[in-house]
């Protein structure tokens, strides 16, 4: 019996069917391999440049050129908003270098409208408004596509991506291209800024410890060695450069008056915190508080410290030496918010005798060794600064072998424990009085008053203030 004729096989077709899927997926696998390719070279290209460029500017020039040919684009091109709000066309790159004049013309064209109006009109808005803005001065055939710059969740810039192929498709992978290169582009501006402010911070900090030097140098170096009487001093500023102020000043009444007596300057006799010379003679000892703290209370401090020592050598009594400072800085304070707090003396080795007016400052507190009680050195006066015919009294004090006398700043009473309770004078004349039943030697006495107002602090000394502390005791 014939067989029936076989019917024709469709190989060709059975070929296409099995074939076409394999190839379609292999051709999808290449290009996803291509674009992360594309994307590890992106992120190591732009990784290379934040390490290696210092200057900005070199790497905003790559920003467009890579934008462009990681998503295979005619060109790419950075705005960024100035400080004033305006756009400006910060860099463009175009492969046609023959179009690339009219391109950047275009957009530059473009950034100007809106620079016009960005006086008036949010920055949020700007970004619709570049927009099309480019459309109509690049034309319809110019394909864009943009991404915000964000620092710090500000909008500081846009880049844009643009194509002349009427073909060209912004697939999800290019735009995630552009939005990696525009983050890149917000790091490299975040870090310069930080950079900008961490050299500001440098030559702040390099200023300020130039002050801090100036000022310690202002401050005694060390004790000066009167006849009958041992001291100890320190000052602690909050910050490296305090409003605190103490001096040991040799008065020298005697020698200025015998006139041309080997010839003394005033400027060597006060300059000498040690000098030899009538060392017997009387020699202030002030302490004083500028209102504040830091350079400002810094500065005060230093002017105040030239005119006092200049007042000193009139040989006036300390409550008229108080009343011509507060009227000579009356003047410069007037309209600064601050005011200065002064306690000056004077120690006559001769009598035991100390001369003193306050100008509202902490008073002193004397031990007396023979009671072994505590009184205040006090006497009424209002801030220096505060008003320019202020009157100031005279007190005086005739100390014994034995008798402690402390000069300090609110610093020490008002120093916080974390609970916010303050040291206060209650217990700093607790300390004192519990110090010179101890100790013998003013060092020792200041050693151990810090020690425990430290103690009371605790470990948070975030609001501490200038602290300074004088120690004067009597000897035989």
């Amino acid at each position: 019996m014939p067989q029936p004729p076989s019917q024709p096989t469709n190989s060709n077709t059975s070929t296409t069917t099995d074939v076409t899927p394999v190839v379609a997926l292999k051709e999808l696998v290449a290009r996803l391999h291509r674009e992360q390719n594309k994307i590890q070279d992106l992120l190591s290209s732009l990784g290379f440049a934040l390490r290696s460029f210092n200057n900005l500017n070199q790497f905003l020039e790559l920003i467009p050129l890579m934008a462009t040919r990681v998503t295979d684009a005619d060109g790419s091109a950075l705005f960024l908003y100035k400080p004033n709000g305006q756009v400006r066309l910060e860099q463009l790159h175009w492969q046609d270098s023959l179009q690339r004049k009219n391109i950047r013309k275009a957009l530059e064209t473009a950034s100007s409208q809106i620079t016009l109006l960005t006086n008036a009109v949010p920055l949020t808005m700007t970004t619709g408004m570049l927009d099309d803005q480019m459309h109509r001065y690049l034309g319809p055939d110019v394909q864009i596509f943009g991404t915000a710059i964000l620092v710090k969740h500000n909008e500081r810039g846009w880049l844009y991506v643009l194509s002349r192929d009427p073909d060209y498709t912004w697939t999800e992978t290019r735009q995630k291209l552009v939005r990696l290169v525009a983050d890149q582009t917000a790091v490299a501006i975040e870090n310069d800024e930080l950079g900008v402010e961490l050299r500001k911070k440098e030559r702040l900090d390099q200023e300020l410890e130039i002050g801090a030097e100036i000022q310690r140098r202002l401050l005694p170096r060390q004790c000066p060695k009167i006849p009958g009487l041992a001291l100890a001093a320190r000052c602690k500023p909050a910050n490296r450069v305090g409003g605190d102020y103490y001096d040991f000043i040799p008065t020298n009444h005697n020698q200025i008056q015998q006139e041309g007596k080997n010839h003394v300057t005033s400027t060597s006799v006060l300059e000498n915190n040690t000098s030899v010379l009538d060392n017997s003679g009387r020699w202030g000892l002030v302490v004083g508080d500028v209102m504040g703290k830091g350079v400002p209370a810094g500065l005060i401090m230093t002017m105040m410290r030239g005119m006092l020592r200049g007042e000193v050598l009139h040989g006036h009594p300390p409550k008229r030496i108080l009343q011509n400072l507060n009227r000579v800085m009356y003047a410069d304070l007037e309209n600064s918010n601050r005011f200065v707090t002064l306690f000056y003396s004077e120690f006559d080795p001769q009598t035991r005798t100390l001369y003193y007016s306050n100008a509202a400052h902490n008073p002193p507190l004397w031990w007396h060794a023979a009671t072994r009680t505590i009184t205040r050195l006090d006497t009424l006066g209002m801030l220096i600064g505060l008003d320019a015919n202020s009157q100031y009294e005279d007190g005086q004090a005739q100390l014994e072998p034995g008798d402690v006398v402390i000069y300090y700043t609110d610093g020490l009473t008002d120093a916080a424990s974390a609970s916010g309770d303050r040291f206060d004078e209650e217990n700093l004349i607790s300390a004192l009085n519990t110090a010179c039943r101890i100790y013998s030697e003013p060092q020792e006495i200041l050693d151990y008053m810090f020690d425990k107002v430290h103690d009371f602090i605790g470990a948070d000394k975030q609001n501490i203030d200038d602290m300074t502390l004088v120690v004067l005791q009597i000897k035989e």
